[in-house]
């Protein structure tokens, strides 16, 4: 699925990052002089999360403008695999060219197998020319550990072929774009949740593959899940980035600090499950579907990032938070999508509930407990670090400004949400759940009646 599009509409919900990657080819055959306008990452340091990228360089950052990368279709974390149809891999590749899907645009593109000059290479045929320009773009790189001669290699064959440009021999770079839960970016992750422990962040990957196979697909038009979307019990908040990779280097939209944010109604849950002997297995499948859907949205698949947010707006904590649901899906979530995990707002909580709540969230990690947000109140939940930085400067206004409310609203312009949310606008909304009724984007392609 295309990073900002809607979800495709269909009865039966598959994971949202497939294995296989899609390829495009960047051709300076109309204009050799330009600029890719890129920022390169540098991959090639003998670190242990960089061993299953395929290449030693990926795009870290675009320029503005109308760029030849951007006219390409070049999004950030595409990696680098091949210069002028010459191979700069990490190791072979895993698929077949031709399964591949090439989301190329907006560019001339050239043939990237080698010029025939005559003689024997014409009366070769078209299969043996074609095989043996796979076996060129499928060239693996050498480099001692973490000495950086591929990537070295890489950039000197580049400017090479920039330094004499020729319009038989214009310059191309071919790119591989893997998706966010590719073992390519993912390993990274897992990695970082077993603290750089190799085999462990091994079994938790394996673990994570077997989940998959097992979980997806997901039968969308099943009764008790369509109540679940239906009511609207679980959704999501997009309101943080701009789409389609467009302009993350610059933040995005809003900023580009906020990620999007799966929402649950705990009151509809609690109401429903009374109901329902299945509520937990659709809690966690609708959870999940969401969950794939924002991350499949993030405009850096190597870091991809969700929030959450569970609204506790009617639910009786006194009497207990009944946390087997919220168990249930950190009993997915935690193994499955590690290191994804901005913020998890649980409100509104009292502040003389906060302790109950905390001992009754001990099955989370300290890792993960230090992302949660757990209170009663807007302010806490909507602050952001652009406020908080004026705070600091105008500290002495605050302790003249007796009235910490008041104060608040007066810097409502800078007011921006952790979660990506406007205060204001949730105040004219009347409550969270109108906020969320008011930006759910792409929930109904999940509604089948």
């Amino acid at each position: 699925m295309t990073s900002g599009s809607a979800p495709p509409r269909t009865p039966l919900f598959e994971g949202l990052s497939p294995e296989e990657p899609r390829v495009l080819t960047v051709s300076f055959a109309s204009d050799p002089s330009a600029s890719l306008g890129v920022q390169l990452c540098d991959h090639d340091n003998g670190l242990t999360n960089e061993m299953f990228l395929p290449g030693y360089a990926s795009v870290g950052g675009m320029a503005e403008g109308d760029t030849l990368a951007r006219r390409c279709g070049v999004r950030l974390g595409d990696v680098i695999v091949a210069v002028c149809g010459e191979g700069h891999r990490r190791y072979p590749p895993d698929f077949r060219e031709e399964d591949l899907e090439d989301v190329t645009r907006g560019t001339d593109l050239i043939a990237l197998d080698s010029p025939r000059k005559g003689g024997g290479d014409e009366e070769e045929d078209r299969e043996e020319r074609e095989r043996r320009a796979r076996e060129r773009r499928g060239r693996v790189a050498t480099s001692k550990k973490g000495g950086g001669e591929a990537y070295g290699a890489l950039l000197a064959r580049i400017r090479e072929v920039k330094s004499n440009p020729s319009p038989d021999h214009p310059l191309s770079v071919s790119m591989e774009r893997h998706g966010w839960d590719s073992r390519a970016h993912a390993w990274s992750r897992f990695l970082s949740a077993r603290n750089g422990n190799v085999p462990a962040a091994t079994t938790m990957i394996q673990a994570h593959d077997r989940w998959r196979a097992e979980f997806f697909p997901v039968d969308l038009t099943e009764a008790s899940l369509q109540r679940v979307m239906k009511a609207r019990a679980v959704s999501e908040i997009d309101v943080g980035r701009g789409e389609g990779g467009e302009g993350v280097e610059n933040g995005g939209e809003n900023g580009g600090s906020n990620a999007p944010v799966v929402y649950i109604d705990f009151a509809k849950l609690q109401e429903m499950g009374a109901e329902s002997e299945t509520l937990g297995d659709d809690v966690v499948k609708a959870f999940v579907v969401y969950t794939e859907t924002l991350l499949s949205r993030s405009p850096d698949p190597r870091s991809p990032k969700t929030s959450q947010f569970v609204d506790l707006s009617g639910v009786r904590l006194r009497e207990g938070l009944q946390s087997e649901v919220l168990r249930r899906l950190y009993a997915t979530f935690e193994p499955n999508y590690p290191e994804t995990l901005e913020r998890m707002v649980l409100y509104p909580v009292p502040r003389i509930m906060v302790r109950a709540v905390n001992a009754m969230l001990s099955f989370v990690n300290e890792h993960t407990r230090k992302k949660f947000v757990i209170t009663d109140d807007l302010f806490v939940v909507c602050k952001g670090e652009t406020l908080f930085a004026h705070l600091r400067v105008v500290n002495r206004e605050i302790i003249a400004c007796r009235d910490r409310r008041r104060f608040f609203f007066r810097l409502n312009d800078l007011r921006t949400s952790e979660l990506g949310w406007n205060l204001k606008e949730i105040e004219t909304c009347g409550s969270v759940n109108g906020y969320m009724k008011k930006h759910l984007k792409h929930g109904l392609s999940f509604v089948f009646d």
